[in-house]
């Protein structure tokens, strides 16, 4: 089997509430941005994937798809490590292919990806519901709905102001008190002087963690942070791929560790993070970037397959307009099944890529 032809589709989904608008320290924003890529090989057989393009300005749909395809052309789909070890590809470009390749990989197989991945051991896998920053009144009602919708974890956006995210924080706990885990990532706005005083005021909420406040580097900085506060440290910024992660092992500075496929590079690096984590007794939980169909059903797969992923897993994919999937995967008490169809169980819808693909409305 050989590859004949890559196509790449930037699309753009509106977000509906209580997604939008989604306002972290650094930006708002009410849509969502990917870049879709789509795979064909001299079989007939199609593979999806995807990458998050937010807030990459002069980002290149046709550069992209001349640049993946001109590598990408000829070469044998299957062989996933061959791939990463010859791969000349930028991460996130690198990571999109790589999910289409596991799609098509399930496909020859007929086995859904989380199989050729190990085993289905999750049926279901949870979601950790998403908020921007919000204000005390805001965030009550927010975290109500989402304990509504049969959600039990929060993650909220912070890092504008200290006493905001305090606020923010107490606004969920008194209004759904423990019935939502809670964590909170202010995506490196802190200092770690500053991050002490948030971490160590935000002991008496009982966060499950406190996801990235400071730079990502240097490392030593979160060892630190760690051992001034009992609220527990995520890394996610300084997660970028199995070496960065070992790095963080060694210096015990996460509890927890959250790792992407566009920055890791794709499903593969996540699963050996996952295997790595699981050696040192360090949960990781998959990140989103504002995800859509593809990317979603790759975030499902790991975590099925994956002991390290026990915990809920971040997604704002129920707060899209539309999918660019035919089919939409559903989201049922703040779960998704493992889908059971070859590859990673979804397909692209054309006439949706052509109505939300970036400059065609």
């Amino acid at each position: 089997m050989r590859v004949t032809s890559v196509s790449i589709t930037v699309v753009e989904i509106p977000q509906i509430r209580p997604i939008a608008p989604y306002r972290s320290h650094v930006r708002s924003t009410s849509t969502s941005t990917s870049a879709i890529v789509r795979v064909v090989t001299d079989e007939g057989l199609v593979g999806w994937g995807e990458h998050n393009v937010n807030f990459l300005p002069g980002v290149s749909e046709a550069g992209m798809e001349k640049t993946a395809g001109d590598w990408l052309i000829g070469r044998d789909p299957l062989n996933l490590e061959a791939f990463h070890r010859e791969c000349p590809l930028e991460t996130r470009l690198k990571s999109g292919v790589e999910m289409a390749l596991w799609d098509l990989k399930g496909k020859a197989a007929g086995l859904p990806v989380a199989v050729l991945l190990g085993g289905i051991i999750r049926e279901e896998i949870e979601l950790a519901a998403c908020m921007g920053i919000q204000t005390y009144e805001k965030a009550g009602e927010i975290a109500s709905h989402y304990v509504e919708q049969g959600y039990t974890t929060l993650k909220t956006k912070a890092g504008s102001d200290m006493r905001e995210d305090l606020e923010m924080v107490r606004g969920v706990r008194d209004a759904v008190g423990s019935r939502l885990k809670l964590r909170i990532d202010p995506n490196r706005a802190y200092s770690p002087a500053e991050a002490v005083r948030l971490a160590q005021a935000l002991e008496e909420y009982d966060l499950e963690y406190l996801e990235q406040p400071i730079p990502a580097e240097p490392l030593w900085d979160a060892a630190w942070l760690r051992q001034q506060t009992r609220t527990p440290i995520a890394l996610n910024e300084s997660v970028t791929d199995l070496r960065s992660v070992w790095e963080i092992l060694v210096r015990n500075a996460a509890a927890f560790i959250l790792p992407d496929t566009p920055q890791a590079g794709g499903i593969l690096p996540c699963v050996k993070i996952g295997t790595l984590c699981e050696a040192a007794g360090i949960p990781c939980i998959m990140h989103c970037g504002h995800d859509m169909g593809p990317k979603t059903a790759a975030m499902v797969h790991v975590a099925a397959a994956c002991p390290a992923y026990s915990l809920a897993n971040d997604s704002t994919y129920y707060g899209l307009e539309n999918d660019i999937c035919t089919e939409p995967l559903p989201i049922v008490r703040g779960r998704i099944r493992v889908p059971d169809r070859p590859g990673l169980g979804i397909e692209g819808d054309p006439e949706k890529l052509r109505h939300y693909r970036v400059g065609s409305r």
